[in-house]
C-alpha cells in the first residue's frame, strides 16, 4: 500500500503505525491532511480510530482500506473520502488521490468532522463513538500522555479543563466532563456531582458527615469527594 501510494502521489510523507494506538498517536503528533486506516486493526480498529477523530476540531481526511467487501462501496463513489477494498489497484487509488487533491486545495461544503462523521453512518457506525472511551490523550506539563481508561481513578471539572486523577498524578484534558461522560461506560463511571465522575472499581465506600453530606472514600487515598443529593440514590445499597 505504501509503495503504490508513494506512485500515485508522488511527494507526499507517509509515516506507518503498526496498530490503532500507535495510529492514534501519529494523528495526535503529526496533525495529517490524509489517514489512510485498515477497518482491521489490533488495539484499536479503523472504525473505532474514526469515531474518535470525529471529536477533535480539525480531524483528517479518512480513507478507510479493508479486504471485505459486505459495506457498501457505491455509496462513496463520490464521497469527500473514500473506502478502499484490496488488493487495491493503482489505478482505483489514483482516483482517490486526485479528489483527496481537489478537497485539500478547495474546502469541502461540509467541515471534515461532519463528512466523516456522514461516512460512519453510512457504515453502519453510530458516531462519535460505537463503543465506549477505551484511551485518553491528556496533558501534564509539557508532556502528552496516552492514557488507558482503566487506569483513571476520577474526573473532575477544572475551569475551561477536566482533571483526570491517576495513581501516578493528574493531567489535564480539553473535554468538558458532560460530553465525557457520553463516552464511558455507566457501569464503571459513576457521577456523583455535577463536577466529579468516579471509577467505581476505585470506591472503597461512603461516610455521612456532620451536615447529613455523603462523602466517597477511594481506595487507598485520603481525599473523600461530595456526593450531591442528585446522585446519592446510587449508594443506597452501601
Amino acid at each position: 500500500m505504501a509503495s503504490q501510494l508513494a506512485t500515485a502521489w508522488p511527494g507526499l510523507r507517509i509515516t506507518r503505525a503498526a496498530n490503532g494506538i500507535q495510529a492514534l498517536q501519529l494523528i495526535d503528533e503529526l496533525a495529517p491532511d490524509v489517514v489512510f486506516l485498515d477497518i482491521q486493526m489490533p488495539g484499536l480498529n479503523g472504525i473505532d480510530l474514526a469515531a474518535r477523530l470525529c471529536e477533535g476540531a480539525n480531524p483528517p481526511r479518512v480513507v478507510f482500506t479493508t479486504a471485505f467487501d459486505h459495506y457498501t462501496l457505491q455509496a462513496f463513489e463520490h464521497a469527500a473520502f473514500d473506502y478502499l477494498l484490496k488488493p487495491i489497484g493503482l489505478e482505483r487509488l489514483s482516483r482517490t488521490v486526485a479528489r483527496l487533491k481537489e478537497t485539500l486545495a478547495r474546502p469541502a461544503s461540509a467541515p471534515p468532522a461532519d463528512a466523516l462523521a456522514a461516512l460512519l453512518r453510512q457504515l453502519g457506525v453510530a458516531a462519535p463513538a460505537p463503543t465506549p472511551l477505551q484511551w485518553i490523550r491528556a496533558a501534564k506539563g509539557q508532556e502528552t500522555r496516552l492514557i488507558a481508561i482503566d487506569e483513571v481513578i476520577y474526573f473532575q471539572s477544572n475551569d475551561k479543563y477536566t482533571s483526570v486523577f491517576l495513581a501516578d498524578g493528574e493531567c489535564l484534558i480539553r473535554t468538558p466532563l458532560a460530553k465525557l461522560k457520553e463516552q464511558l461506560d455507566a457501569q464503571q463511571f459513576w457521577q456523583i456531582h455535577r463536577g466529579v465522575i468516579v471509577a467505581a472499581k476505585h470506591i472503597a465506600g461512603t461516610r455521612t458527615d456532620f451536615r447529613g453530606r455523603l462523602h466517597v472514600r477511594l481506595k487507598g487515598r485520603d481525599e473523600q469527594l461530595v456526593v450531591s443529593r442528585n446522585y446519592v440514590d446510587l449508594f443506597r445499597q452501601m
